[in-house]
């Protein structure tokens, strides 16, 4: 799943929240066997994976089923990491219903066989900036995947393992 923000507690957005809660459900149904959390931690005190693992803990997935990829400061650098450094192929992906196009398009671009599940959307600022937003990230990833660069951090291969 996708990061999608911390609050300066350190405690997930609402995005976030049902990104995990969504997550956590596709794993408790045996829909997945592993939950890949990718997210910003570029900062000290902006730590995106750590909020998402202990929120999945919280809800019941025991930490050896949830691997962290510190790096994924965006949609592409999350796809690409998956594949390259966590050697995934086939993926479900969650996130917001808005996002989704992008992060399937991209992640299927770069190798990995995607389908995706829409996290639940409770709060009610889904508005056209949203919607702006996804607009021209999507250019951006256009250009991204015919130009493939090497994502902000590459990083030290780490295959998940689903029979762990």
């Amino acid at each position: 799943m996708f990061g999608a923000g911390v609050l300066p507690n350190g405690q997930p957005t609402q995005y976030l929240r049902e990104r995990v809660q969504t997550a956590v459900n596709l794993y408790k149904a045996g829909r997945v066997k592993k939950l890949l959390m990718t997210g910003d931690n570029g900062a000290t005190y902006y730590n995106e994976p750590r909020a998402m693992r202990a929120l999945a803990m919280q809800l019941g997935v025991p930490e050896q089923n949830i691997v962290l990829d510190y790096a994924g400061f965006n949609t592409y650098d999350s796809c690409y990491r998956a594949h390259a450094i966590f050697k995934v192929h086939n993926a479900v992906l969650v996130s917001q219903g808005y996002h989704l196009p992008r992060a399937l398009m991209t992640c299927n671009a770069l190798g990995i066989n995607s389908i995706g599940i829409a996290a639940a959307h409770t709060s009610r600022d889904y508005t056209a900036s949203y919607i702006a937003r996804e607009f021209l990230s999507t250019d951006k990833a256009l250009v991204q995947i015919i130009a493939k660069p090497l994502p902000t951090v590459l990083g030290n291969v780490e295959p998940i393992s689903v029979s762990q």
